[in-house]
């Protein structure tokens, strides 16, 4: 089949190279000539494992087609899926300026039968929109329907949840483009859910701001822990073994960011607003989140005597997760602004997000790796829970310390070695 992707962000640029990998003709519809000619090439925007393998290998192959050209994809293709970004406004609402502005094209396009699918996180009711859009500007002889996909891929893990996904939610209220998009993902391992589109586009907001929620939740039992002496750790083991909860998304740490999360809840508060409906439960997880994040400021102050001006801190981690180079609403940009106005000096490492990192963070002594961090460090702060972290040398960290002080935002190091090796040791619900 061939198809076309609009956007190479995370989730087009993945999706599309999955599906070029599994035998389909796959273009990339960008806006930028410089990110386009560099796609060409195989040199990616992104960082996530594996992927810059896959894309090589179709875009020799012919399979993956980079292009600026809406006229040949879009004509060319049974399926074109909408993957642009939709950022949050200042009050939160999904910005679906860039949604429209591809849905405008694509409608200029049309000269058969498509289906636009879109896979950017939307709020309800906006496909139907899309197929006014549409439906406006398009040729005599185009056709289309409208369909909601939403992605529910993790960044460092896309590649997998693209070919091993826990659902394929499939919203359309047409059974032609149904069939089609079924057909599309029959190789893919997963369950088909099939729903109308509203379902469709309810259910992406929805599991994001559960998800969203367990951590909010596990990071106020951590607190609570830490006031009444309990170990936290254990008693969120203990809770998420009960198999009606499960255990993940139940570790407390530094806050969520992303891509996701912060914003997909934001824009679900709005929604709910849009109705009158009062999402109260969304505010207090965001209100924790927040408290989460500045929490280790505070416990950094108290770490240092209750002052950290002219003191040197060390930062382990900047993306908001592992294995990805993605600084987008990432609890490091609060914590390090944060010291950078207590008069802070910060030396900061991450083994990916460096770059990113340099657009966003000033005043920070980048290091090439977690040593030159730690060398006349006061305070070693983790936030980022990278395996290389895991595995580092923690006598020769604490060797090149001024002090030897430990703030585990990620409950990484188990606290009795820390502290036998002789480092002051503070986590995180312990």
């Amino acid at each position: 089949m061939t198809i076309t992707f609009i956007g190479h962000g995370y989730v087009g640029l993945v999706s599309a190279a999955v599906f070029a990998d599994l035998g389909n003709t796959v273009f990339v519809i960008g806006h930028t000539k410089e990110k386009i000619e560099n796609l060409k090439k195989g040199i990616l925007p992104i960082f996530e494992p594996g992927l810059q393998e896959i894309v090589r290998r179709n875009i020799k192959a012919k399979r993956l087609i980079f292009t600026l050209d809406y006229d040949k994809a879009i004509l060319s293709s049974s399926v074109i899926f909408i993957a642009a970004g939709t950022p949050p406004k200042i009050n939160g609402e999904a910005d679906l300026s860039v949604v429209y502005k591809v849905c405008e094209k694509i409608g200029k396009n049309l000269r058969k039968y498509s289906v636009v699918a879109t896979k950017s996180t939307v709020p309800v009711g906006t496909n139907k929109k899309i197929k006014k859009i549409i439906a406006g500007v398009m040729p005599k002889n185009g056709r289309f329907d409208v369909a909601s996909v939403p992605e529910f891929l993790r960044e460092g893990q896309a590649i997998s949840d693209t070919l091993h996904p826990d659902r394929i939610v499939i919203g359309t209220d047409s059974p032609k483009a149904q069939d089609l998009l079924v057909e599309l993902h029959k190789p893919i391992n997963g369950k088909h859910l099939l729903t109308d589109i509203e379902t469709a586009e309810m259910i992406k907001y929805a599991s994001n701001a559960f998800l969203a929620t367990k951590i909010s939740f596990a990071n106020a039992i951590a607190h609570l822990c830490e006031l009444t002496n309990a170990d936290g750790l254990k008693v969120l083991e203990g809770v998420g073994l009960d198999k009606r909860i499960g255990n993940s998304f139940l570790s407390p740490g530094a806050g969520y960011g992303g891509s996701c999360f912060p914003k997909d809840v934001k824009a679900l508060i709005v929604i709910a607003k849009q109705q009158e409906y009062n999402f109260e439960l969304l505010k207090n997880v965001e209100e924790i989140n927040n408290t989460a994040i500045l929490s280790m400021v505070s416990k950094a102050r108290k770490l240092l005597r209750g002052n950290v001006a002219g003191k040197t801190i060390g930062i382990l981690g900047l993306s908001f997760k592992p294995n990805t180079d993605d600084m987008r609403d990432a609890p490091s940009i609060t914590i390090i602004s944060k010291l950078l106005e207590a008069k802070a000096k910060i030396k900061a490492y991450d083994p990916a997000a460096v770059a990113n990192a340099r657009k966003i963070l000033r005043n920070v002594e980048f290091c090439k790796d977690a040593y030159f961090v730690a060398k006349d460090s006061s305070l070693l702060i983790v936030i980022t829970e990278w395996n290389e972290f895991r595995q580092l040398d923690l006598q020769k960290i604490k060797h090149l310390m001024r002090r030897p002080i430990l703030l585990d935002g990620r409950n990484i190091y188990d606290p009795k070695k820390a502290q036998e090796i002789g480092f002051i040791y503070k986590g995180v619900g312990r």
